[in-house]
């Protein structure tokens, strides 16, 4: 077993040409009153590797051009497909509309492991603020919740992390372990950044 260089990782992803050709994962994230701007630099990253159709920034969520976004999304910022909602549910409701299910990232009362839901496509992913979580206007769109089994002290992960966790089991579902199976599930081009 070796590593691979640097070189060798490069020549094995797509370039954005490609991305943008062959097209995208019908996955949407909402990232909700998202305080700090690392985090949402990290949210840039992960989706960037889980190749999700787009990014929405809600709420007073931070959005680029800032350093702190830059210095973890290392350049992701530039290839995720993104736009900023300053209101949650009036983005959530148009994607209701457009018949993608809302699922939140949340502790509830309803909320199950994020492995026994059977992840829809297309599906929209809620993510929430560090201390108070996903917005109860947000969760009352919801049609579904998940949670991560804690194990420890702590009741909750970071924001990144949950998130990084809950977009790679999507895939995984969907996927079924079967890298070859993503043709099929990608779709056709990138939706336009806007602000709004």
């Amino acid at each position: 077993m070796r590593k691979l260089s640097y070189e060798e990782i490069f020549r094995l992803r797509p370039d954005l040409e490609s991305i943008e050709r062959e097209g995208r994962f019908p996955i949407t994230v909402v990232a909700e009153n998202i305080r700090s701007l690392y985090n949402v630099g990290s949210i840039f990253r992960t989706s960037d590797a889980a190749r999700i159709e787009k990014l929405i920034l809600a709420g007073f969520t931070g959005r680029p051009p800032r350093n702190e976004i830059s210095k973890t999304a290392l350049g992701a910022e530039h290839t995720v497909p993104w736009e900023y909602r300053k209101s949650t549910t009036r983005a959530l409701k148009e994607l209701k509309e457009r018949g993608v299910s809302i699922v939140v990232v949340e502790q509830t009362d309803e909320s199950v492991p994020y492995f026994e839901l059977q992840f829809p496509r297309p599906v929209c992913l809620v993510v929430g603020n560090e201390v108070e979580g996903v917005s109860e206007e947000a969760l009352k769109l919801a049609d579904h919740a998940v949670e991560i089994p804690m194990y420890g002290t702590k009741h909750s992960l970071n924001v990144g992390v949950a998130y990084g966790i809950v977009v790679f089991e999507v895939l995984f579902q969907w996927l079924g372990g079967q890298p070859e199976k993503a043709k099929f599930l990608l779709g056709h081009g990138a939706p336009e950044r806007r602000e709004g």
